[in-house]
């Protein structure tokens, strides 16, 4: 029946679990430090269902204090379940109050699992002809599904969402009803919830005995039919079979009653639910709730059936527009934007355009009387070289500010920018702006040097919180309770139908650029203190922002590229890929694409056979993951094949075909951007193309820097490079003076370390000891455990435990420093570079063991790769100026990891050798000889 009501039931625990662990890798802190990736995760999926099933009625159910019943039973029960993160434990409350001002009920029962909530109200609104879907994740409420009530499983990892009814249970799980999961998890057990299932009973054998006999009950009747070793554990523990299928078995008599009125959607408190977006800095998620409240077409309408949803079902939904509340699609009920923050509309302001003559005349006269100004350019495009100045906004006063428009005609513009130049090239004026080295950058293409002090507030909120995203309108609304005018208002979103800066009208220019200057300005005023507060005003002033200035010009030198080489090495790459792809097809017995996980997990797991038990997706397709195929590699050719087929697929299309088309056509050269504010730790990362992921382990990898060429043949390139920074900065840490006194006599420090730890004379250590030592030595500062040790060399997990803890005892201030970085952390919160770079850590006092664990690796590696990176900042520092100051013709071009790379002017090549190397060794002194290794050659292969 088209018209049969719908009731959603939303499984909250096991989507807000579901949310968290997504983001895990990636969380989402806002400028608080407030973990909000449990609540914006759980969002998500409730307006994804929302959005695409524009439900009749829906609640969301919560666990309370466990199953009382399950834990009087079998005391086991989910005894194995480490402690709820704390991210977790605080967004409960901010969730219900959402869902509260939603007006979506919240059912909860003290002493009852969602699942037994879920249960009971499914089957009470069953028997009112509703069709009920319970989402989740959960494969235990397959035991649930009939006619009318179905799983929806939420959209996850690329995979859209499932819709279970009775088929798909029953291929699922082998079952010819949903209530014989009951049987089939009470055989199998479930790990998760520590329900212990019958001995030596999987997925296929609890399918087979439910065909053969089928239930639990029916198996325990029959085991005279069992053979061996099976029929003796099945006999032995028989209670515990039943056992198992009780705890499996989800309750349907919980005192809940479904009231359809209670449940039916409503009108939310629109402005409520903004507050609580607002507080927890949440700007997606407020917009989409605006749009998905109000009264739009969308795009995704489904009815839901017992199908997942397609296209085509989107087309015959029938409800074409989104009518919640009952009320008609066309009557326009719209959700209305409620906001505390100020917007352009509500701030008296005075920005004016300056128009040329008189006008200009004494806005210069006012300019140069400034001590600090804010200034933003307004251009044609992103990329700083070929975008072209439409205006330049100022600003040094908060709510007040200038625009001065430029002509689309270059001479024309170059003559107005002439009468700037006194104030860019002013040294005693301080430059404010957000993202300077772009402004830099398009000014140089007009022969303006900006010149000065400089102060960035994306780089100064950087320091200030690493952790937080640094774009202008997250800054504006997080510390000033301001939101700027979008720039799509102006110039539409990304596509060909955006206008050009150029095409918005004067009176509009004006006011978007020119507030970006009065709110750059008024937060650079907010972020001074903060600076002084966290002590990085030095950091920020010594090194940040003269690095600016050092990266703007690598930026615009750009490197030159050898297309020819690149070419040939296309065409060698096709040969080996395709010598590869003959192999794996010889081995499998047929063609398929190995670019398909799937396809691939079938042919290696199921035709071929290698491995007893394959690890699994949570999608129940085969891992082909990198991290389980090279733990297979070394026993199956086949996945060594694959392996290196994968590497050499992802080198041709990420670097041998994409660098030609990355050439800048009117420099001939590539010009990658450096990021200073991604990287938590202070590292720079580079961008389009991102030359730091360049593979050089394989021989294929590091030929692609053979591309990479000196300007012409009066030139060479020099690369130079710390020779193991980060060991050396830990032995200065941690001040162990044996690992201190290895360096300061040029020992091989890993040969050093194999002596000590294996006991045997320098002279006779062994390549293999070297090597792990090596490991080893790498490893235990991101706190490498005997489990990863030994997956990384041939030693056994013993051997592998018994190595880390002689080391440690050969080393014993370093596990000292270790304990002390982690002590430090817990007291105060966050660790420091040498140069007092901060690394906030929220979660170190948490009480999840895995979370914790992770901020207590951070606590030790932080601050050593942090000031590797510090140092190297320094030194690019101080060689840009001497390059500068000595008018050399050379240039610093790249920086990657702990090298810099230089273009040389053959006749400076001598002198600037001694320099870079004196000058990299020396930027920062610690404990112990900072060492630089420097080679040269016709290409960056040869150089390295």
């Amino acid at each position: 029946m088209a018209d049969q009501k719908r009731l959603f039931l939303l499984d909250a625990y096991a989507l807000i679990f579901r949310g968290y662990y997504a983001l895990i890798k990636n969380p989402r802190i806002n400028s608080q430090g407030m973990d909000t990736s449990a609540i914006m995760g759980f969002m998500n999926s409730l307006f994804d269902v929302i959005r695409r099933e524009k439900p009749d009625h829906l609640a969301v159910c919560f666990d309370k204090g466990g199953s009382s019943e399950r834990t009087e039973l079998f005391p086991e029960y989910k005894a194995n379940r480490s402690e709820t993160p704390d991210a977790i434990r605080i967004a409960i409350p901010y969730i219900q109050d959402i869902l509260k001002a939603m007006h979506i009920p919240v059912v909860v029962k003290e002493g009852w699992e969602a699942d037994d909530i879920i249960g009971t109200l499914a089957k009470q609104a069953e028997k009112e002809e509703y069709k009920v879907f319970m989402v989740t994740p959960d494969k235990d409420f397959g035991q649930l599904v009939s006619e009318n009530i179905f799983m929806y499983r939420p959209a996850r990892m690329g995979n859209g969402i499932e819709i279970w009814g009775i088929p798909e249970i029953q291929k699922r799980f082998g079952v010819e009803r949903p209530e014989q999961v009951i049987d089939y998890l009470g055989m199998m057990g479930d790990a998760s919830d520590n329900i212990p299932g019958l001995p030596g009973v999987g997925d296929k054998t609890a399918k087979k005995f439910i065909e053969q006999f089928d239930s639990m009950e029916g198996l325990l009747a029959n085991t005279d039919k069992l053979k061996g070793k099976m029929k003796e554990k099945v006999e032995a523990n028989g209670e515990l079979g039943l056992l198992s299928k009780k705890l499996a078995t989800i309750c349907l008599e919980v005192d809940v009653t479904f009231n359809a009125g209670d449940y039916e959607m409503s009108e939310p408190n629109a402005e409520e639910v903004q507050k609580i977006f607002e507080e927890l800095e949440f700007r997606r998620l407020k917009d989409q709730f605006i749009k998905l409240f109000s009264a739009e077409v969308e795009e995704t309408t489904t009815e839901t059936s017992n199908k997942p949803a397609t296209n085509k079902e989107t087309q015959d939904a029938g409800s074409g527009q989104f009518s919640l509340f009952g009320s008609p699609a066309n009557s326009g009920a719209t959700v209305k934007d409620f906001s505390s923050r100020k917007t352009i509309a509500d701030v008296a302001h005075s920005y004016q355009s300056v128009a040329p003559g008189m006008a200009m005349k004494l806005f210069l006269k006012s300019l140069m009387q400034q001590t600090s100004v804010c200034f933003d350019t307004e251009t044609t495009g992103l990329d700083p070289l070929t975008a072209e100045l439409v205006g330049i906004a100022f600003s040094w006063e908060a709510t007040k500010g200038y625009y001065i428009p430029f002509s689309d005609n270059k001479e024309e513009a170059q003559t107005l920018l002439e009468e700037l130049r006194p104030f860019f090239e002013a040294e005693e004026i301080e430059k404010i702006g957000q993202n300077l080295k772009y402004d830099i950058k398009v000014l140089d293409k007009y022969n303006i040097d900006v010149k000065g002090p400089l102060f960035d507030t994306m780089l100064a909120h950087y320091l200030i919180n690493p952790d937080m995203r640094h774009n202008m309108d997250v800054l504006a609304e997080t510390y000033l309770n301001y939101t700027p005018v979008s720039i799509t208002e102006l110039i539409g979103k990304k596509g060909k139908n955006q206008l050009s800066m150029r095409n918005v009208p004067l009176e509009k220019q004006t006011e978007y650029a020119v507030e970006d200057a009065d709110i750059t300005y008024q937060l650079a005023q907010h972020f001074r203190p903060e600076l002084k507060e966290a002590n990085t005003e030095k950091l920020f002033e010594e090194i940040e922002i003269p690095l600016l200035r050092v990266l703007a010009d690598m930026e615009l030198e750009g490197i030159n590229l050898d297309k020819e080489f690149l070419n040939s090495l296309s065409e060698d790459l096709n040969n080996d890929i395709s010598n590869l792809e003959k192999k794996i097809y010889e081995v499998a017995g047929e063609e398929f694409n190995i670019g398909s996980p799937k396809q691939l997990g079938e042919i290696l797991f199921d035709k071929l056979k290698l491995v007893d038990k394959p690890k699994k997706t949570k999608t129940g397709q085969y891992s082909t993951a990198e991290d389980v195929l090279s733990y297979l590699a070394k026993d199956h050719e086949i996945i060594q094949n694959v392996l290196d087929y994968r590497g050499l697929a992802k080198l041709k299309s990420t670097y041998v075909d994409a660098l030609p088309e990355q050439v800048e056509p009117s420099t001939g050269r590539v010009h990658t951007d450096y990021m200073q504010t991604v990287a938590v730790t202070g590292r720079l990362s580079s961008n389009n193309p991102n030359l730091q992921n360049i593979p050089i382990r394989t021989e294929r990898g590091r030929q692609v820097r053979k591309a990479f060429v000196p300007r012409d043949d009066n030139y060479t390139l020099l690369a130079a490079d710390y020779s193991q920074i980060e060991l050396r900065i830990i032995a200065a840490l941690s001040e162990e003076t044996t690992m201190i006194e290895a360096f300061k006599n040029g020992e091989d420090i890993h040969a050093s370390t194999a002596s000590k730890v294996f006991n045997v004379p320098l002279e006779e250590v062994t390549r293999e000891q070297r090597s792990n030592a090596k490991t080893v030595n790498f490893g235990i500062i991101y706190g490498v455990s005997a489990f990863g040790l030994s997956n990384q060399t041939d030693l056994s997990r013993k051997e592998a435990k018994e190595l880390i803890d002689t080391y440690y005892k050969t080393y014993p201030k370093l596990r000292n420093y270790m304990s002390e970085q982690v002590n430090f952390a817990r007291d105060n919160g966050y660790v420091s570079t040498v140069l007092g770079r901060r690394r906030y850590l929220k979660d170190i006092n948490g009480s999840n063991a895995i979370v914790r664990g992770a901020a207590e690796r951070n606590a030790v590696n932080a601050p050593i790769q942090g000031s590797a990176a510090d140092i190297i900042k320094i030194a690019m520092i101080n060689i840009h100026h001497k390059l500068d100051e000595g008018n050399y013709k050379s240039k610093m071009l790249l920086q990657v990891h702990d090298e810099l790379v230089f273009d040389i002017y053959k006749p400076e090549l001598e002198e600037l050798q001694t320099l870079i190397k004196s000058e990299m060794e020396n930027a920062y002194k610690i404990a112990v000889p900072l060492d630089v290794e420097v080679g040269m050659g016709d290409n960056w292969l040869v150089a390295h």
